[in-house]
């Protein structure tokens, strides 16, 4: 008997949680194979999982290794979905700069949250992963975007979106391109503390906060 969506969606995440790509790839077929919604796939059922997994690594019973094969697990459930994601094409399409900051080489929440933009007909410029404060300015300078999406994993690295924040403030700027950021030891003390336009704690809140800020 086949799966419902919601039952597709738990199983992907639980098999994130226990790092199993082969598992992954397995249920993500299904989904494509029974028609499901295959971004509702990624934001229900991969993401979740990876939301477990970071909890698991805050509680130091997932390490960098595990985490990492979680993300493994994703990146190839991603890779299945996302050519069967119905994407948005009405209205104008509004540039968004999104990356991992400077120190930080964990990019799985970046890559959701890229997913979820350009799903929603956002145009994504993806800075890569370790990305500097400048490079974040410049590149959002250069492709005209207004919004510039910054991501952080470690603590060690929070500092470097004040600083960020700072330069586009120094440039000018402030106002002109508005600071989302998130990630696990983000919350919305740091974001305010900083000076960030806003905190998203998931993908599919980013969406949310794009539209509200560009209004569209």
């Amino acid at each position: 008997m086949a799966k419902s969506a919601a039952e597709l969606n738990e199983a992907l995440a639980e098999a994130v949680v226990d790092m199993d790509e082969d598992a992954v790839a397995e249920l993500a077929n299904e989904v494509v194979d029974q028609g499901y919604d295959a971004l509702e796939a990624i934001d229900q059922g991969l993401a979740k999982g990876m939301d477990k997994a970071g909890k698991l690594f805050e509680e130091e019973e997932y390490f960098v290794p595990e985490l990492l094969m979680c993300s493994d697990a994703v990146n190839t459930g991603i890779d299945i979905l996302k050519p069967h994601i119905k994407m948005e094409s009405a209205g104008e399409k509004h540039k968004i700069v999104v990356g991992v900051i400077e120190g930080d080489t964990h990019d799985i929440g970046k890559n959701l949250v890229k997913v979820m933009l350009s799903s929603a007909n956002f145009d994504v410029v993806d800075a890569g992963r370790d990305v500097p404060p400048a490079k974040f300015v410049d590149l959002a300078v250069q492709e005209g975007a207004q919004i510039i999406m910054i991501a952080a994993l470690m603590t060690t690295t929070m500092d470097k979106i004040g600083d960020t924040i700072n330069l586009i403030k120094e440039r000018g700027l402030e106002g002109k391109i508005k600071v989302v950021i998130g990630g696990a030891p983000i919350s919305p003390a740091f974001a305010k503390k900083v000076g960030a336009d806003a905190y998203s704690i998931n993908a599919n809140a980013a969406v949310r906060i794009a539209r509200d800020m560009l209004g569209c």
